[in-house]
């Protein structure tokens, strides 16, 4: 009974938070409903007992990821009245994604395969859900999890490859032609013929009369 109500509890704070995400004005307010939301649900996480990957939410996502997130909003001049024009014209749209993401979460949790594979296994004291996931993974799910590291890596080189603009105004140093650089091209040594000072030279003639 405990454990239900905990779970109504973390289920409904992870709605409120991810529709505070995408309904906040500020960038920052939206960032921290997001976090809110990661930790709702590496609480969900925590009942299922899969306490290895609640961790992992909450030290990847929140600890790094959302980190950036934040300190790139922070430090971006970003126009929020500009980034909202879109948003009603869009919302049709959104909603009609939404309600296919729901359809399709309804029929996934409502098929005869998912009742059968989610009756609760009660595992020994000795049971460790890292080693099974990792076993899973790396025989199972090889080929889905190989595909989707593919993805990442071409997201990666993608995301590098449109951020990567050569401006003429911009200022930048060639390493390859500064350890080229031979001592010829910078340093010239210039042989200048020695001249007496005008005092000095006097001061010697009235020594020597």
């Amino acid at each position: 009974m405990i454990e239900t109500v905990v779970f109504y509890v973390f289920a409904a704070l992870t709605v409120f938070a991810a529709v505070r995400v995408i309904t906040a004005r500020n960038p920052v307010h939206a960032a921290l409903f997001l976090v809110l939301a990661f930790f709702a649900m590496a609480g969900i996480w925590l009942l299922l007992d899969a306490e290895f990957l609640a961790m992992t939410l909450i030290l990847v996502y929140v600890g790094a990821v959302m980190v950036l997130f934040l300190f790139v909003v922070m430090m971006l001049d970003i126009n929020i009245e500009r980034l909202r024009e879109g948003f009603w014209r869009w919302f049709p749209f959104g909603l009609m994604l939404a309600a296919v993401m729901v359809g399709e979460m309804i029929w996934v949790l409502g098929s005869r395969r998912t009742a059968e594979t989610s009756a609760a296994v009660v595992h020994g004291a000795d049971y460790s859900n890292v080693k099974e996931l990792g076993r899973l993974i790396y025989t199972e799910y090889v080929y889905p999890f190989e595909l989707a590291s593919v993805l990442l890596l071409i997201a990666i080189v993608a995301a590098i490859a449109l951020t990567l603009r050569r401006r003429k105004d911009n200022k930048s140093q060639d390493v390859a032609k500064q350890v080229a650089v031979r001592r010829e091209d910078r340093v010239r040594v210039v042989q200048v013929a020695s001249e007496a000072r005008p005092e000095r030279a006097g001061a010697e003639t009235g020594a020597a009369e």
